[in-house]
């Protein structure tokens, strides 16, 4: 019985390419007590695997979230299983804004001890006890009250490419980080402000919202379905798009277009552009922005030192590298301090505290 991916992403890639079949992208998640983790797991990379699924799928005792593909004709078997599901039944499916049969290469449905790293002792509040869920509608309409303030509870890297208008996006590597940092610089306006959050797809919010009035906060609200439902929502209803630039997603799309503006820029050379890429340096991988101009020049790569390395042959590099750990930047997404336009690194709650709360 195969219990794990056997296949190369390259040996993926060619199967779907000679298949020839639509897929689909979409994600899903929802907290509910699961007992034997393992066990649920198996059975659905059985079920999963042969309704040929791709995706990360995590699973911990406090719930699941899945991104995944799937052939787009098998759509209403992989539906019908998660309805046999009791805490699955009817849930609200995220599908992606932009489709490529190569968003996902593998499937990978691992156990955790969350579903999303949050660093939080859910033990010490109700994480049932959550924000006001809004519908794109209601979220432009919070968004543009003058009490409002705003968060995007995504990371530096998310926010950097696009965020709504307005929205206040912490300089945080880690979705732990700005738990704190914005309880901190919103502690005295818990009650006559209104906490308004977003994310990718509503997982963090979920979480967030919860804390949050466990910590004394009065008014708090979050986008219902992150981003992407927002988007389908603006798609289908013609309602006025308050999101600027594109939609990072943890995916081989990297992102998402909402809108045609290119707010970011190259980290090399300070050219507008919004499309990451990773250091082509097996030691290095960073993660930064990238224009088609640099990427030429630096042959994909972050530095000089990483294009030398990338240059040497594959077994001298794999020399180099034994005994080494992967560098710390690898984790920085894009901080990296020889990339002269990297974001900036000043409190961005500075201007929460200019701009909103003084208002």
């Amino acid at each position: 019985m195969q219990l794990y991916n056997k296949l190369s992403a390259l040996e993926r890639a060619a199967l779907i390419e000679e298949a020839g079949k639509e897929r689909l992208t979409l994600s899903f998640y929802a907290y509910a007590h699961i007992t034997n983790t393992q066990e649920f797991r198996d059975n659905l990379f059985i079920k999963w695997d042969s309704l040929d699924v791709l995706g990360r799928i995590y699973i911990a005792t406090e719930g699941i979230n899945a991104q995944l593909s799937l052939p787009a004709e098998k759509f209403e078997a992989f539906k019908n299983h998660l309805d046999s599901i009791d805490f699955l039944n009817g849930i609200r499916l995220n599908i992606a804004v932009e489709q490529d049969n190569m968003s996902f290469l593998k499937l990978k449905v691992k156990v955790r001890d969350k579903i999303v790293a949050d660093g939080l002792n859910d033990d010490s509040f109700d994480v049932t006890n959550k924000g006001v869920h809004l519908s794109a509608k209601d979220f432009n309409a919070m968004l543009a009250n003058p009490n409002t303030v705003c968060v995007d509870m995504r990371n530096h890297y998310e926010s950097e490419i696009g965020h709504f208008n307005g929205a206040v996006t912490p300089d945080v590597d880690t979705f732990r980080e700005s738990l704190d940092i914005i309880e901190a610089d919103l502690r005295e306006h818990k009650e006559e402000k209104n906490l308004l959050m977003y994310c990718t797809g509503g997982i963090r919010c979920e979480k967030a919202s919860a804390y949050y009035k466990h910590k004394g906060f009065k008014n708090v609200y979050q986008l219902e379905g992150g981003i992407i439902e927002y988007t389908r929502q603006v798609n289908a209803d013609g309602i006025e798009n308050k999101f600027i630039g594109k939609n990072f997603v943890f995916d081989d799309r990297r992102a998402e277009k909402i809108s045609d503006d290119v707010i970011a820029k190259c980290h090399q050379c300070g050219d507008p552009f919004d499309v990451h890429t990773n250091c082509a340096n097996d030691a290095c991988h960073l993660l930064f922005l990238q224009c088609d101009t640099c990427k030429t020049e630096m042959d994909n790569c972050c530095s000089t030192n990483c294009k030398e390395i990338h240059a040497l042959p594959f077994e001298e590099q794999k020399e180099l590298r034994k005994g080494q750990a992967n560098s710390n930047d690898i984790f920085k997404k894009g901080r990296a301090d020889h990339l002269p336009h990297k974001k900036d690194l000043r409190n961005i709650f500075e201007v929460l505290k200019t701009d909103k709360i003084n208002t």
